[in-house]
């Protein structure tokens, strides 16, 4: 670990094409639209160049000047991934105090906070958000290992804004799935009293009374679903464009723990 990196090494597992879900969520953010020249970070991408490499790859289709920035706090993984890197894509030694000069855009941490406990969750997210510009995003999140189940925070610097799940609804049973792949500042939080344990049963309550619109298609019945949740009084955003995706997000207060 170099010196002054903030963090430990991790296990690093990563694959190709695993983090499309959040990379298409963090496609649509307006402040990497109107930035002339966006900064993005992918913090701890790993064992290998691939994510950095996806991630400019699907951002730069929506602003050709975008840089992303591969932060890894293992100096071995950093000289292999450097190996890989092209023109908008670079990597370097570093961990949650994100050694970029300048200030980014995004910070994308996937399945890195997985790895640390739970008391250690809002001081990281303090220092990454600490790093951000004024009107920046720290995505931080989870997903099984080949991106079909994901969820992730979106935090300002004034800290979390919204939980998305984001699930491959065919063959979908039930969306409470994405249980076991929440947020570190969540998953040991579904159980009864917490706020996040009652998403996921009014999730597959929802599924559930939806079922009979499964005939013409899983996206038809999640878009029920997410109408149900929102008709119920939970705070659900976007719309049909986004829920047919899979997708569904929330205002962080309807699950935040009631201590963190």
């Amino acid at each position: 670990m170099a010196r002054g990196a903030e963090g430990r090494i991790t296990r690093g597992t990563t694959g190709t094409n695993r983090l499309r879900r959040v990379d298409r969520w963090v496609a649509r953010l307006p402040a990497l639209r109107r930035t002339p020249h966006p900064l993005v970070v992918d913090l701890g991408f790993g064992g290998s160049a691939a994510t950095p490499l996806e991630l400019h790859r699907r951002l730069a289709a929506v602003n050709p000047r975008v840089e992303v920035v591969g932060v890894e706090i293992d100096p071995g993984r950093v000289r292999i991934a450097s190996a890989s890197a092209v023109p908008g894509v670079s990597f370097r030694v570093g961990g949650f105090e994100v050694p970029t000069e300048r200030r980014p855009t995004i910070i994308r941490a996937f399945n890195v906070l997985r790895q640390y406990d739970e008391h250690e969750v809002p001081d990281a997210w303090r220092r990454m958000t600490s790093r951000l510009t004024e009107d920046g995003t720290l995505v931080e999140g989870t997903c099984d290992e080949i991106g079909r189940v994901c969820s992730w925070v979106a935090l300002g610097p004034a800290g979390p804004r919204t939980l998305t799940i984001s699930l491959r609804l065919s063959g979908l049973e039930l969306p409470s799935i994405v249980a076991e792949r929440l947020p570190k500042a969540l998953i040991h939080r579904n159980v009864p009293g917490e706020r996040v344990h009652e998403l996921m049963l009014a999730l597959d309550r929802a599924w559930r009374t939806n079922a009979p619109l499964g005939v013409y298609s899983p996206a038809q019945r999640w878009i029920a679903t997410a109408r149900t949740l929102a008709a119920a009084g939970w705070p659900v955003r976007d719309g049909v464009a986004r829920w047919r995706l899979g997708e569904l997000t929330l205002d962080w207060d309807a699950v935040a723990p009631a201590r963190l």
